[in-house]
């Protein structure tokens, strides 16, 4: 991984009918999208979700529209605070159905540098070793 994750949020989305749709047959994308703080609401940025048929659809019907965030003032407060600070970025990592709800896994992350990148690839083959030993035991 590019980044760390220092802490994680569960929000809900405001979406259309068709967005839901297509979300649960999973045909949305959140690569480079990202999350923004404005005021007293989170919106999610840039994250690509078609309409679930787009011969139902109208013509004006926007795929990268930003998306309202449904969290607590608390948590929106906090994310405010994060996205000030140098270094930290927020992103959603993942969108699923809880229930009858779509809910967006958002997390804020800090960006790793190379030393962090070696001690991960060190950490990971120490692992494969000992796996190996244990296998051949």
């Amino acid at each position: 991984m590019k980044y760390r994750v220092l802490e994680t949020y569960e929000a809900g989305l405001a979406l259309y009918g068709t967005e839901v749709k297509s979300l649960r047959a999973k045909l949305g994308k959140l690569d480079g999208s990202y999350v923004v703080v404005r005021g007293a609401e989170a919106y999610l940025v840039n994250a690509t979700i078609p309409p679930y048929q787009k011969v139902n659809t109208d013509a004006s019907f926007d795929e990268n529209r930003n998306r309202k965030l449904l969290m607590s003032k608390k948590e929106i407060a906090e994310l405010a605070d994060s996205e000030d600070k140098k270094g930290l970025t927020i992103v959603p990592f993942v969108v699923y159905s809880k229930g009858r709800y779509i809910k967006a896994r958002i997390c804020i992350v800090a960006g790793k540098n190379a030393r962090d990148k070696r001690q991960d690839l060190k950490a990971r083959d120490a692992k494969r070793e000992m796996a190996r030993v244990l296998k051949k035991k």
